[in-house]
């Protein structure tokens, strides 16, 4: 239905960072490809590569403030009289005061992983097993304890640096190019699950550019080395022992590993620290544009053969893509050459540009090509948009009965009824008929029709006039931009007569 702001989710993802936190995250891991010539059978040990990399590995322990009181570690659920059920209830009565439960309601104290990335105490981790840290202590695998301060961090990756407080060097790990790893490739998985400290795991890399709704970045490896709840921000390795993913997040409707991880893959991760390293923050550059993606119906009302590309919704103001020409009902379907398999893809391809550079833009307008180069800018804080429902407007109405709609000019009485703004601009909705294809898609009283196909209209008549052109040249659907209370999103109603 429009405007649906339910994400539908079979299991739960979960994030599997630090322990003693109750909020959940997202974690994964990345593989790496090895060239034909170089093929393997399952390795008879990885113990050589364990014993490589081992040194590299840390855990992470954090205090900070609460955010509700009596936090407790979170361990793992298992049938009464079960071996793992005793093991578990021994570790944690061996486990510090501090550790086990926390009676302050202000403070708390979590767990998490991470890796050394060079000689002096760089650490890589995920910003959410330090997002409430007062104070970070940092573990080794020969026991050796350091505190560490924050470097720098990205929101939007998840993804945090940190600097060591020692003047020794330390043995590190590199990153490897995880653009080379193919779905079926050994990965190995390492964190403090639980906090048990080292855990090495095993498995192949699943699959590759999983979105999982985590942010606007999405890109993530799947893999099935089994990682569980302070496994964050830890090293997922090749056979080579290049770190190919950093673990984020695990699908599971338990909170445990059924084998269903991810992770940051390597070659985003790169980019980032790097960034956080020099500046100790992220640049990325800036369209300004409310993307949605293709669907068929939508591809087919505007003449398209595929929904590859990225529907332009909106355009924030000044920005650069409005500067630049970019139109609403536009569609983007390359950047710089590279096409948009999926709508997400846009932002990726833009966050890796920097402010003056210029983008230029594969667009599709009027059922043809055209291209438009646009100068990007540095991305600003995010803005949010509310969507809301209106009610009924009781003025003179035109209609469109093959659709269902009752339409009106914005009158100031209607603005006043539905409380829309002065900036609000196209035909009023003012009622919609049970059962008709405008009732399927969810339009309701008070949505504002802004354009019909790529054509802007401000009068009923023009609705209806653009309705009965996509009749007459044999459309199944017709596409609506449509204003719901400032948030704008394309739809696609289908046509009884198609």
């Amino acid at each position: 239905m429009f405007y649906n702001k339910l994400r539908r989710h079979a299991l739960t993802l979960c994030v599997i960072a630090a322990l003693g936190v109750t909020t959940p995250y997202i974690y994964g891991v990345h593989a790496e490809s090895q060239n034909l010539s170089n093929f393997q059978t399952m390795p008879a040990s990885f113990a050589d590569l364990v014993e490589k990399v081992q040194p590299a590995v840390v855990s992470i322990s954090i205090s900070g403030k609460a955010t509700n009181s009596n936090f407790t570690m979170e361990f793992p659920e298992f049938p009464k009289g079960s071996p793992f059920e005793e093991f578990f209830r021994r570790f944690q009565e061996q486990q510090p005061y501090g550790q086990r439960e926390i009676p302050s309601p202000n403070t708390i104290t979590a767990l998490g992983s991470g890796f050394i990335i060079s000689a002096d105490g760089k650490v890589v981790t995920n910003y959410h097993v330090i997002k409430d840290a007062n104070e970070i202590h940092v573990t080794l695998h020969d026991e050796s304890k350091y505190t560490a301060t924050i470097v720098g961090y990205d929101e939007k990756t998840d993804l945090a640096l940190l600097q060591l407080d020692t003047k020794k060097n330390l043995p590190y790990v590199s990153f490897g190019d995880s653009n080379k790893t193919r779905v079926g490739d050994w990965v190995i998985a390492v964190g403090n699950p639980f906090g048990l400290g080292d855990t090495f795991t095993a498995g192949i890399l699943s699959a590759r550019g999983r979105d999982i709704n985590s942010g606007p970045y999405d890109d993530f490896l799947q893999f099935d080395a089994p990682i569980n709840r302070g496994n964050s921000g830890g090293p997922l390795f090749n056979n080579r022992g290049e770190v190919v993913g950093i673990n984020t997040a695990i699908y599971s409707p338990t909170g445990g590993s059924v084998g269903i991880g991810f992770a940051i893959p390597a070659n985003t991760a790169n980019g980032i620290i790097e960034q956080l390293r020099d500046k100790g923050s992220v640049s990325r550059g800036w369209l300004g544009v409310q993307i949605q993606p293709l669907t068929d119906e939508i591809a087919e009302s505007l003449g398209l053969s595929d929904t590859k590309g990225a529907l332009v919704a909106d355009l924030l103001p000044e920005s650069p893509a409005r500067t630049a020409g970019v139109k609403v009902g536009d569609v983007i379907i390359a950047v710089d050459g590279q096409v948009i398999n999926q709508f997400k893809d846009l932002p990726r391809f833009i966050a890796k540009g920097k402010a003056g550079e210029v983008a230029k833009l594969t667009v599709w307008r009027g059922n043809q090509q055209q291209m438009i180069a646009v100068t990007l800018s540095n991305m600003p804080a995010d803005t949010q948009q509310v969507a809301s429902s209106s009610n009924r407007f009781d003025g003179e109405t035109s209609t469109h009965d093959e659709v269902g709609l009752k339409l009106t000019a914005l009158t100031e009485k209607a603005r006043r009824q539905f409380q829309l703004s002065e900036n609000t601009e196209g035909v009023l909705i003012t009622d919609v008929a049970n059962r008709s294809p405008a009732a399927d898609v969810g339009l309701q009283a008070g949505d504002v029709i802004v354009m019909v196909g790529q054509v802007k209209v401000s009068n009923p008549a023009e609705v209806v006039a653009k309705i009965k052109e996509a009749e007459q040249t044999k459309r199944q659907s017709v596409l609506l931009l449509v204003d719901r209370r400032g948030d704008q999103r394309f739809i696609t109603v289908k046509l009884q007569k198609a």
